[in-house]
């Protein structure tokens, strides 16, 4: 019996303490310091303008090509670029080329180089070398075009 007891007023000892409310503290009361958070705002994805493609130029007969874009045959989308033809000694193809600044963080100073990219030139079009063109991106071609040529600027 003297155990019984003694278990007994262990029990009631617990549960005759009253229970002390918690009080939360907020983050910029905790330490007189500390900054609270800013709320974030979700970021919203900037919607990409189309891809404005000219008139066809008036050529005798309709465009043939497959991959003329000038000629709605192929869809464009994706990122545009102008730039100056550097070689158009493949069939239906040509190198476009054009200069970009790229920094170098460790100098904090910004170096020159170039982005080369292989186009594909419908006949209607026929851009030669030298020619400042403009291009817009489509579904691969090929392994290496990705590209298309959309106009001939002057």
């Amino acid at each position: 019996m003297v155990e019984a007891k003694k278990t007994k007023s262990k029990v009631e000892k617990k549960t005759a303490s009253p229970a002390k409310p918690k009080v939360q503290k907020k983050p910029a009361e905790a330490k007189p310091n500390a900054v609270a958070k800013k709320a974030t705002v979700p970021k919203v994805a900037k919607k990409s303008a189309k891809v404005v493609i000219p008139k066809a130029p008036e050529t005798e007969g309709v465009c043939e090509d497959r991959h003329c874009a000038v000629h709605k045959h192929m869809s464009v989308r994706g990122r545009v670029f102008i730039g100056t033809v550097i070689k158009d000694k493949m069939n239906k193809s040509i190198v476009v080329e054009w200069p970009r600044r790229v920094l170098i963080r460790k100098y904090e100073r910004y170096a020159k180089k170039r982005s080369r990219v292989s186009a594909h030139n419908p006949k209607c079009i026929t851009a030669k070398v030298g020619d400042r063109v403009k291009i817009a991106e489509c579904r691969p071609i090929s392994k290496t075009k990705k590209f298309v040529v959309v106009e001939v600027l002057k």
